[in-house]
């Protein structure tokens, strides 16, 4: 299994999709219904026109779901393929990611987190193509509109444009039509969305955008499995930087371009999961893909395979303790 997601395998795809079955099974035995976020109106609107294809079958949103997940994990398998983060192609990005969107049940039903990871996802992957393109205004652009589009689901989102920052100063040299490009990208979808609230008399749902609380965990559970949880997700991460430690300066310029990038997509992830609203319990899902991109050093590491096949088998008991926890 281990030697089958180490390579470049398209029976991988199909693993990955049982995997994804088995590890989900508890969540499509007992299916939960989207609720609806006061004040996230974009998301609210979109489970509404949902509500008209599914009703209120419970099963569909979570089947629904775990699908969008697992077309998540291979896209980012992608990213991580297309622009090399890794000495060899894998699909271990893709099997660390379903995996940690496994461990807390409420990341496997529908919600808004979801289509906030495909919105940052696809900005994430155009801005790592800003440093080796013919056509940079027009990736910056389609960058900074998917940052803005992220924002406007969740408010906390915003932070996102210090990313957008941080891809313009270290992947482009300064040019001021470039940045003035990347203003319009992330002020078009505002401005069409206040347009039309406008002509629809719905302005003041505007008003209920700015929304900000404290999510300290996604998972409501004892102590005692909180604390295994954290532990063995702290090992996960620090495991995955040390083997990056080591693979990272032996990369070009570029590639290590990506991973100073991903480490900033990763903390300002932290922080807009701990700024959101308690009542957004998927929040920390946002988090995943920097850190299911890390902890895959630690898996494809070919210089110890022992330490390697350890963190893979690790992450897999990992897995079992907290589909038993936090069922």
């Amino acid at each position: 299994m281990f030697r089958l997601l180490r390579n470049n395998s398209p029976f991988a795809v199909i693993f990955l999709f049982i995997f994804t079955l088995v590890v989900k099974m508890n969540v499509l035995l007992h299916p939960v219904m989207p609720i609806m976020v006061p004040g996230h109106f974009m998301y609210n609107y979109l489970l509404r026109g949902l509500m008209v294809v599914f009703g209120h079958a419970a099963f569909a949103y979570t089947l629904l779901a775990i699908i969008l997940l697992f077309i998540q994990s291979v896209f980012l398998n992608s990213i991580a393929i297309r622009h090399k983060l890794f000495p060899r192609n894998n699909y271990l990005t893709a099997f660390a990611y379903l995996l940690l969107t496994s461990i807390y049940s409420r990341f496997s039903v529908f919600n808004e987190t979801i289509i906030l990871n495909f919105l940052l996802l696809a900005a994430m992957d155009i801005m790592f193509s800003f440093s080796q393109t013919t056509q940079p205004r027009k990736l910056i652009y389609n960058a900074a509109l998917l940052f803005s589009l992220a924002a406007l689901f969740q408010f906390t989102a915003l932070a996102f444009i210090l990313l957008l920052l941080v891809g313009m100063v270290m992947f482009r040299p300064f040019n001021l039509g470039e940045w003035s490009v990347a203003l319009l990208g992330y002020i078009t979808p505002v401005y069409f969305l206040v347009s039309i609230l406008f002509l629809g008399n719905k302005l003041y749902l505007f008003t209920h955008w700015p929304h900000i609380g404290f999510s300290l965990t996604p998972v409501k559970t004892s102590w005692g499995a909180l604390i295994v949880t954290f532990s063995g997700l702290f090992i996960l991460l620090t495991s995955g930087i040390v083997a990056m430690r080591k693979n990272v300066p032996m990369s070009n310029i570029y590639i290590r371009r990506d991973w100073i990038a991903l480490s900033f997509y990763l903390i300002i992830s932290i922080m807009v999961a701990f700024l959101t609203d308690a009542m957004v319990e998927s929040a920390w899902l946002i988090t995943l893909p920097a850190l299911s991109i890390i902890i895959t050093h630690a898996m494809a590491l070919e210089k110890n395979k022992r330490f390697s096949n350890f963190i893979f088998y690790f992450s897999l008991i990992f897995l079992v303790f907290c589909l038993w926890a936090n069922k």
